[in-house]
């Protein structure tokens, strides 16, 4: 955005914000642990300091608490240009869905205070400078065009001061953005050329939060998900005053199916964000904790320990009021009930599912909203009430239209349309059309195979090739179904249902070796479950009769 549309009122407004904000003078805990983070920033001593844990609470996207220890800097030292510089960060947050206006005209004016001070430092200008590029002509350009100009720039200070740590650190981060706003074929080569550099600093500062943060998101893909373990299993000890790095390993445990690690991770995560919101706003949800819940959740539903889920279901529709309307509260509303009812095949509880809270702004995270819709469709499709379905599937064809209009970053509209086609599959099944069924729902696979999901989810709200191995097995073709499951594996493993259904079309195909083992895994998986699978019983059975 240009000076034109921030005059210099605004940024008037925004010095009061500040004194307002800082009045609350961020103090922390002398105890609190963010890892260590040196950034040399030309501002003094006590400011230096402050700017260290600021920048700690950025790199763990607490960017909430990073805006507000930011604006503290600026009182302890009003000549620290950077500061300002961290308050666009804070406003910035890659990896979520894109800043809204207020966040944009605040980043913006904090930009234009930063210029105004003139840093003393080329350097400090530098940095300054490569953030104004995504702030700049933000009422011309959408999202994705500021985010690549901004990692263009990120790139130069990073070859400019090899030596420079933190341009590194900063430059990895814009390049995991990067892979997951912009369409392009180098998608996977964007994340390994941010893991490359962020491992070549990691020696250098082990204790760094950013670092092992970013590792965990550059190898947040299938296939490269293993070389994320140390990184995973380190960040929470380094950084274990944040709800955020405390939650972060599960990422990593999800895509290779170590449930009980996420389970561990999510658990501690959800109740230190509990804990710090009920120190400000008690009774509010945490989006934090929202977060961590619905992996948790996902993670409990893989094991079929039900109860524990449905507990914490009954716990998140019970709240109402949340500390930040972000797009990591909203998913969490939506997906947690969508993915209770669908994962245990209960169709009737889908198809009666309500979007919940009413007075959250549902209009502003139309994709969130979209997992309802999904979940009643499937309900009333599976459970043969195909005119109930119907008018589902149309409002995620409206939802979709509506996406694609706009360009936000992700591509949530591919998203919603996968999700659409695998309603309108189970809508044509339950209409008797099973070959125009076949060819939406293996349509939906292949679309969701071109797809990656985004940091958000813990999965889909049910893969779409799993259905497809669901819906060839309602059909009694046996064998393409076990082949379809036994795909799901190669991205998302032990997943309950996957392995249930791998199983059970094994034992029809005749193949009884690959049978037991897939019934052998599904009672490994379930060995602690609380619910009463009707899939459970049948492995146990099963293995006890062969």
């Amino acid at each position: 955005m240009t000076s034109k549309l921030f005059p210099g009122a605004l940024v008037v407004m925004m010095s009061i914000a500040l004194v307002t904000m800082s009045q609350e003078m961020h103090r922390h805990d002398p105890a609190e642990k963010l890892g260590q983070v040196n950034f040399p920033v030309s501002c003094n001593a006590a400011a230096r300091k402050q700017f260290n844990h600021a920048l700690a609470l950025l790199h763990s996207f607490q960017y909430s608490e990073a805006e507000k220890a930011f604006a503290a800097v600026s009182v302890t030292d009003p000549t620290c240009a950077m500061c300002y510089w961290g308050i666009a960060m804070s406003n910035y947050h890659p990896l979520w869905t894109p800043p809204n206006t207020a966040d944009l005209q605040k980043g913006a004016a904090a930009i234009e205070r930063a210029r105004s001070i003139n840093a003393r430092t080329q350097r400090e200008r530098d940095y300054i400078d490569a953030l104004g590029t995504f702030y700049k002509d933000a009422q011309q350009l959408d999202h994705p065009t500021r985010a690549r100009a901004y990692e263009q720039a990120m790139k130069q200070i990073y070859l400019r001061y090899p030596k420079d740590n933190e341009a590194a650190i900063f430059y990895a981060l814009a390049l995991n953005e990067r892979a997951l706003v912009i369409k392009e074929t180098d998608y996977v080569a964007n994340k390994k050329r941010a893991a490359e550099i962020l491992n070549r600093v990691l020696p250098k500062e082990p204790n760094h939060p950013g670092i092992v943060h970013y590792l965990i998101h550059s190898y947040d893909v299938p296939n490269l998900a293993y070389l994320a373990l140390p990184a995973a299993r380190s960040y929470a000890k380094i950084a274990p005053s944040s709800s955020h790095a405390v939650h972060m390993p599960s990422h990593i445990f999800t895509r290779l199916g170590l449930w009980r690690e996420s389970i561990q991770s999510n658990i501690a995560s959800a109740d230190l964000a509990q804990k710090k919101v009920a120190g400000t706003n008690p009774g509010w949800a945490s989006q934090d904790q929202l977060h961590a819940l619905d992996y948790l959740v996902y993670a409990y539903l893989q094991v079929a320990e039900d109860q524990k889920a449905k507990a914490i279901l009954d716990a998140v529709q019970a709240l109402s009021q949340i500390d930040q309307e972000v797009f990591q509260a909203a998913f969490a509303w939506s997906a947690i009930p969508a993915r209770y009812a669908l994962e245990r095949h209960r169709w009737d509880e889908a198809a009666a599912l309500t979007l919940r809270p009413n007075a959250f702004p549902w209009e502003r995270f139309p994709f969130a909203e979209a997992n309802i819709h999904f979940a009643r469709a499937m309900g009333a499709a599976r459970s043969g009430k195909p005119v109930a379905a119907r008018p589902e599937i149309e409002k995620l064809a409206g939802i979709q239209r509506t996406l694609s209009e706009i360009k936000i970053g992700y591509d949530w509209a591919t998203q919603v349309e996968i999700q659409r086609l695998s309603a309108a599959a189970w809508l044509a099944h339950a209409e008797r059309k099973d070959d125009e069924a076949i060819r939406l729902m293996r349509a939906a696979a292949d679309l969701e195979d071109t797809t990656e999901k985004h940091p958000v989810t813990p999965g889909a709200i049910l893969p779409a090739r799993e259905m497809l191995g669901d819906l060839l097995l309602a059909m009694n073709q046996a064998a393409p179904a076990l082949k379809e499951y036994e795909t799901v594996f190669e991205n998302l493993p032990n997943r309950f249902n996957s392995l249930c259904g791998a199983a059970q079309a094994a034992e029809l195909s005749g193949d009884h070796r690959k049978a037991r083992a897939y019934y052998g895994k599904v009672v490994a998986l379930g060995n602690q479950s609380d619910g009463s699978r009707p899939e459970l019983q049948k492995a146990k059975l099963y293995l006890m009769n062969k």
